[in-house]
């Protein structure tokens, strides 16, 4: 089934069950591969790994139609588990494609509403509002000149500035007073708004996060920065504790997040307004996870078996 380097098999045919990733050419996060060689070993040659940058679609004598660039037709799959970061996810390419697969029919998870939703940090924060989630007091902006915004008597200092579409902790700084948040906004990039929110300080370099599967909190681990940073991002030296189980307040709050947003498949990232209540920062519709949350593939694994049971089709036995 795998190459001798342990290389995911090359497609030879139509398969049941997809894993969508963004670039053939890009290699795979982590927990994304290991999560496609957990479902290779389950569905076989039922189960194939594509690529955004690999499919044509569009409509062919009035049908919806799926090709390769190499001209092979595709049926659409039953079930494609998403592994495209939503935040950076454009309408008119990736969610266009999502779009296409689900009117083929494909069960995806997460939806294209679900992940729209999330794809920008105020939309999140809207949807969270209106379920009565607690989240910080954030504000943000349609077309206003950034120069002016940064000038509004509501918007207060000490304040967390981040793009709507950031990821991985890019995009994110702490401004403490007024004057260097003027000083930095005609530096900002103008492609996409930014929000101004309140720094929850008790959190300050330190995130809870919560990895959620059909409404099932499956692992959870503290993320805290180095040297006092704000953004707790482990590439950068900060460290990680696993701790699943031991916040159930918290992970019952990731779950009613996700749940508000109609996902299937998060990762809630909860900061710590105290040391026993919390206020959820964002929600990640294709989370990664550390290598000791051994519960989160076979999660996973059994929500495509769902969904597939859903539609009439069982899952075989790991292939050996």
């Amino acid at each position: 089934m795998f190459a001798q380097d342990g290389a995911l098999p090359a497609v030879a045919s139509p398969a049941d069950v997809w894993l969508l990733a963004r670039q053939q050419l890009a290699p795979l996060h982590r927990s994304t591969r290991e999560l496609a060689l957990a479902l290779a070993d389950t569905y076989g040659p039922r189960f194939a790994v594509w690529y955004t940058d690999e499919l044509l679609f569009g409509v062919d004598d009035g049908r919806l139609v799926l090709r390769t660039l190499g001209g092979m037709d595709l049926p659409a799959p039953e079930v494609v588990c998403v592994r495209q970061l939503a935040g950076p996810m454009q309408n008119d390419r990736e969610v266009t494609l999502l779009r296409h697969l689900e009117r083929m029919g494909s069960t995806l998870i997460n939806t294209v509403d679900a992940q729209l939703k999330t794809r920008n940090k105020m939309w999140q924060l809207q949807e969270l509002a209106l379920a009565d989630l607690p989240v910080p007091d954030t504000l943000s902006y349609a077309t206003a000149p950034l120069e002016g915004v940064v000038h509004s008597p509501h918007l207060g200092t000490p304040c967390v500035v981040k793009s709507v579409s950031g990821s991985k902790g890019g995009q994110v700084f702490l401004a403490h007073d007024p004057r260097l948040l003027r000083a930095v906004a005609g530096s900002l990039s103008q492609d996409v708004p930014f929000l101004f929110q309140e720094h929850v300080t008790h959190s300050h370099g330190r995130v809870l996060r919560v990895v959620v599967v059909d409404d099932e909190p499956v692992g959870a681990v503290v993320h805290a920065s180095r040297n006092g940073t704000l953004t707790a991002n482990i590439s950068r030296g900060g460290s990680a504790t696993l701790c699943t189980s031991r916040y159930p307040q918290a992970e019952e709050l990731a779950v009613r997040a996700v749940r508000a947003l109609g996902l299937d498949f998060a990762g809630v990232d909860l900061l710590f307004a105290s040391e026993d209540t919390y206020t959820v920062c964002e929600v990640n519709a294709v989370p990664g996870w550390r290598p000791g949350m051994t519960a989160v593939i076979p999660a996973v694994t059994a929500c495509i078996a769902r969904r597939l049971s859903a539609r009439g089709y069982t899952t075989p036995p790991p292939t050996v």
